[in-house]
């Protein structure tokens, strides 16, 4: 394939950020009073604008173009049909048929998986609802109070992150709780919060051999015993998400408590899968078919929307403007809603291990910045952390802001106390990143406030803001579990649509692998109580100090 950086649409948006890179967007605003109405898509309550980007009227059709030169409509047929478009592992990416409510059969080597989808969410349902209706007991008889997830990566992040995003969803007689990391700090300190008796485990590993959730898996399986003085208590109080029978019936949990998933689902895909079981439990099974319902709802929109109002290939499209030709490299997600605290980590992953490639599809190296660096915090809390670089740093930041017109919380006088002021700030900061402050506008302001010409000489310069820093807002009326599930499909959306222009695959995750497999050559040398000398100086050293020490 030719490099896309080559074609016609791409020289044609080479020329054009020579003609607009120096523009200034309190200038494009002034000079166009419809700037948002020509820069913002509404679907049904989300709105999304991003007006407050270095565009204007000829940047998206020639974005769009591109788009088109890549073939974005080709791959989005060959993502949803069920081809093998993961390549280096000969898989699938059928994520999005786990949201299919259509039910229009999908195929993947000949077979039609709808009716193991749907087997596997009918039998998500019967065991969640056990748990929630105390139907279901522990060893002792009595019911299920804290739910322990033990995964890792998607595994974790994504459960985790619509736990607490959809808490006020949640059944109040359960606890979520998640487990991923090796360090035994997680698990005890997480086990501190549990009574072995009303415990519930959650192994979620493909293979049942990942050595993080697996140590974990055990350490915890030791803790049970320990407590309740029977090895048959496994079975009252682990259930398992595999593929592996052989190693879960081996762990002492019965096939019967093991729920599939499958190898076309990628792990930072997988929340709609059985992965997402802590979910249903948690929210309650209609709740989780909302979240499957919003993200079909954005999977429809992504199909059929033409690209010049397609939400995922828009903010896509932007994303490459801001990484591509002005060398943005770093992207900020801000949600201000507490309970999306968590999904600037959810999101690092699903975007930075999707595209943080340097291999095209041809086995090339590609020639242009992939993957941004992403990051972010829950606002205001990000105001009185890292702003202050977004402001008046040397490094610009792209950032998406994300808002609910209407918090899941009624605090204050009115009940809307707290939730304005959280509005004010988040409209502030998107127009102050937009509009910056002059010098002379901070002269102006300190002059008013009565400041002697000596101070304002000294703190004009370190008053002014430059301004024109790109971001986007994304406002909708509720974060429920149908919103949720369309925001994030939106970003799974726009992650592809940008690999599929930088020409790589974002299915795979090699890199995560080589760091396994360094692993297991260290671990049997910190084992060894002999001096190590068969790695380079600096690891040697580090490995026979923590010998040493330990």
């Amino acid at each position: 394939m030719t490099s896309i950086t080559n074609s016609d649409a791409w020289v044609a948006l080479v020329d054009h950020h020579k003609t607009i890179k120096s523009a200034q967007m309190r200038d494009l605003f002034q000079e166009n009073s419809n700037r948002f109405n020509d820069n913002h898509i509404q679907y049904d309550d989300l709105l999304i604008d991003y007006s407050k980007n270095r565009i204007n009227k000829d940047t998206l059709p020639l974005l769009t173009s591109l788009a088109r030169e890549a073939k974005i409509d080709l791959w989005r047929d060959k993502l949803f049909s069920g081809e093998k478009i993961n390549f280096s592992e000969s898989r699938s990416a059928l994520h999005t048929a786990l949201r299919n409510k259509s039910n229009t059969p999908i195929t993947t080597d000949g077979k039609d998986v709808m009716p193991e989808i749907n087997a596997s969410i009918d039998k998500m349902g019967v065991f969640s609802e056990s748990i929630r209706s105390g139907q279901w007991k522990g060893f002792t008889g009595k019911r299920i109070k804290s739910i322990v997830n033990i995964g890792i990566g998607g595994s974790d992040l994504g459960p985790a992150m619509v736990c607490k995003a959809l808490k006020p969803y949640g059944n109040k007689n359960i606890i979520p709780l998640f487990v991923s990391n090796v360090d035994g700090a997680d698990l005890a300190q997480t086990l501190e919060q549990c009574n072995p008796e009303t415990t519930l485990f959650i192994v979620a590993s493909k293979t049942f051999t990942t050595q993080e959730t697996m140590t974990n898996a055990f350490s915890a399986r030791e803790w049970l015993i320990s407590n309740l003085k029977d090895p048959a208590a496994i079975s009252s109080h682990f259930v398992a998400i595999s593929t592996n029978k052989v190693a879960v019936e081996d762990f002492g949990i019965p096939t019967e408590n093991m729920f599939k998933f499958w190898d076309w689902v990628g792990g930072r895909y997988s929340l709609w899968s059985s992965i997402g079981l802590p979910i249903a439990i948690f929210i309650g099974m209609d709740n989780f078919k909302e979240l499957l319902s919003g993200a079909y709802d954005i999977d429809t929109h992504f199909r059929t929307a033409p690209l010049e109002e397609n939400i995922p290939v828009v903010l896509a499209l932007i994303g490459i403007w801001n990484i591509n030709f002005f060398n943005f490299t770093t992207h900020a997600i801000l949600p201000y809603d507490q309970g999306l605290s968590l999904l600037p980590s959810y999101l690092q992953q699903l975007d930075m291990e999707s595209n943080g490639k340097f291999i095209d599809r041809e086995g090339k190296r590609v020639c242009l910045n992939t993957g941004p660096i992403i990051w972010g915090d829950s606002g205001t809390n990000g105001q009185h952390a890292f702003y202050q670089l977004i402001h008046q740093g040397t490094e610009i930041v792209p950032t998406d802001f994300l808002m609910p017109i209407h918090s899941q919380y009624k605090l204050g006088a009115n009940g809307d106390t707290h939730h304005k002021i959280l509005i004010s700030n988040f409209i502030a900061q998107t127009k102050s990143l937009m509009l910056g402050k002059t010098e002379d506008e901070a002269r102006d302001e300190m002059l008013g406030q009565g400041l002697t010409k000596r101070d304002i000489d000294l703190l004009a310069n370190h008053k002014s803001f430059m301004g024109n820093r790109p971001s986007t807002s994304i406002l909708f009326d509720k974060l429920d579990p149908k919103t949720l599930g369309r925001l994030i499909a939106i970003y799974e959306h726009k992650i592809f649509v940008q690999g599929i222009i930088w020409n790589i695959n974002s299915f795979d995750q090699w890199g995560v692998e080589y760091g396994k497999q360094i692993a297991s050559l260290v671990l049997p040398e910190l084992r060894k109580k002999d001096t190590t000398t068969s790695f380079d100086s600096s690891t040697n050293n580090l490995i026979n100090y923590t010998k040493k020490n330990l």
